[in-house]
């Protein structure tokens, strides 16, 4: 007996609203949207858990790590994942609003941002990592909401109840509210760790760990990129790749740590 799969025909609109020419994206709202909540939150972090940072050094902070993201992620998705339209066309990295965003590549930029942050400032690197990756998953949660609303970056085909047309007349995983539901996991695990007696860092390297873990596994229900399919054992996309690296430095930071006795948890 053949299966009927009740499927939700993706009709979502990406664009909010015009203002003349201009278009006004759900996509860029949710960058915008996401740096004010982490903004919010780090306010928050910083009153409660003492940090040393001054009102204007967030926001200078936060200056920093917004170009960190924005040429990380850009460079990063054309030499991982677009190198071809890159060597065509170099104006394409600056053509945000056409897509096209690592997430590997803005964790790499905001890094090397902060670090040239706290080496001006001399403020404790490992300090304003945690409290980033804590404001950071608000961001992560909206972007990947509206990455389905885009209808891009979708799953596989399936016959869950809940599948998708992404407008293809295939049933797929709506991969994208994975990976949202996914911050979610890890938001509510950081944001229990804050009130913990950890040592600097060890948020950060279990954000690290969890985003790896969890984005390796939701990877085997999205749709490889149509440019580079399978990169390695002709079943890993390069998501997978990149997170197993994650997720296997972030093990030896931890198991490093605790075997140090520097890792405190109470």
């Amino acid at each position: 007996m053949a299966i009927v799969v009740m499927v939700y025909i993706h009709n979502l609109d990406p664009v909010l609203f015009h203002l003349g020419p201009l278009e006004i994206r759900y996509y860029g709202l949710a960058y915008v949207l996401g740096f004010i909540i982490g903004y919010v939150v780090a306010r928050y972090l910083i009153k409660h858990k003492h940090i040393n940072l001054t009102k204007e050094e967030l926001e200078e902070y936060v200056l920093y790590l917004a170009v960190g993201l924005l040429v990380g992620a850009r460079f990063f998705y054309f030499v991982f994942y677009n190198t071809a339209i890159i060597v065509q066309d170099p104006f394409q990295l600056i053509k945000i609003w056409q897509g096209g965003m690592s997430f590997h590549g803005g964790l790499i930029g905001m890094l090397i941002a902060g670090y040239f942050f706290c080496h001006k400032y001399k403020k404790s690197y490992y300090e304003l990592a945690d409290m980033t990756v804590i404001a950071a998953v608000p961001a992560l949660f909206l972007v990947r909401v509206t990455n389905f609303i885009n209808g891009e970056l979708y799953g596989r085909i399936t016959t869950m109840p809940w599948a998708v047309d992404f407008g293809d007349g295939l049933a797929r995983h709506p991969s994208q509210l994975y990976e949202a539901a996914k911050n979610i996991v890890i938001g509510s695990v950081l944001w229990t760790l804050k009130d913990k007696n950890l040592t600097k860092g060890t948020i950060f390297w279990m954000f690290i760990l969890l985003y790896g873990v969890l984005r390796f596994f939701i990877e085997f229900v999205r749709q490889p990129d149509e440019q580079l399919g399978f990169v390695l054992f002709n079943a890993l996309t390069m998501g997978q790749v990149l997170t197993a690296i994650m997720a296997i430095i972030a093990i030896y930071m931890l198991v490093k740590w605790k075997k140090e006795g520097t890792l405190i948890l109470q």
